[in-house]
């Protein structure tokens, strides 16, 4: 296994696309690139979809992550508007499936108690706490860069916890059939 990872972090938009890089090194967590893709001027469905593909791309062939993280497109009223949003999960899926990487949903709620520890936390508190975690001390104009920063250090708490929990976990005894012969087998000492 290498020392470091990098995690790509994705905030789906159909209107604006939000991206973030960290690299993981052992215990250490630094970003990468944050941005934008803006795809407002573009009316054309159809051709925004190709873009967000286009940029998964450019950004999966430039900094090889191993781990491709998606925020979930919470449930809204706008029926069309969750129609728009899935596509462009969707595309964004694509796109990393293309390079055999396997892209992990995660819920607001989830990333949000994962970086702040409040599941209802503002867009505003994830922020602070992505700026004291990772250092930024960038001009943050556009919260859609910093929501994907923050689903690839969600995507970085959880496998982190899952390796602590098998790492700790004990291993149990493969269980057996209910016959008399497992039994006298696996404990010797007891019948007399």
């Amino acid at each position: 296994m290498q020392d470091s990872q990098i995690i790509l972090g994705i905030d789906p938009g159909t209107l604006v696309m939000g991206y973030g890089l960290i690299c993981v090194n052992k215990s250490n967590v630094s970003l990468i690139e944050m941005g934008v893709l803006h795809l407002s001027k573009h009316k054309d469905h159809a051709e925004r979809l190709q873009l967000i593909f286009k940029k998964m791309e450019s950004l999966i062939v430039l900094h090889k992550p191993v781990a491709v993280a998606i925020e979930a497109p919470f449930f809204g009223k706008n029926v069309q508007s969750m129609l728009k949003l899935g596509r462009a999960q969707g595309v964004a899926i694509a796109a990393a499936m293309m390079h055999d990487l396997h892209a992990v949903e995660y819920a607001p709620r989830k990333i949000k108690q994962s970086i702040t520890g409040r599941g209802n936390a503002t867009k505003e508190q994830v922020l602070k706490m992505l700026q004291h975690t990772l250092n930024i001390v960038e001009d943050v104009r556009f919260l859609d860069a910093t929501d994907a920063v923050a689903v690839a250090l969600c995507h970085h708490y959880q496998h982190r916890t899952a390796l602590i929990k098998k790492e700790t976990t004990p291993k149990s005894k493969p269980k057996s059939s209910n016959s008399w012969a497992s039994f006298i087998a696996e404990n010797p000492g007891r019948i007399k």
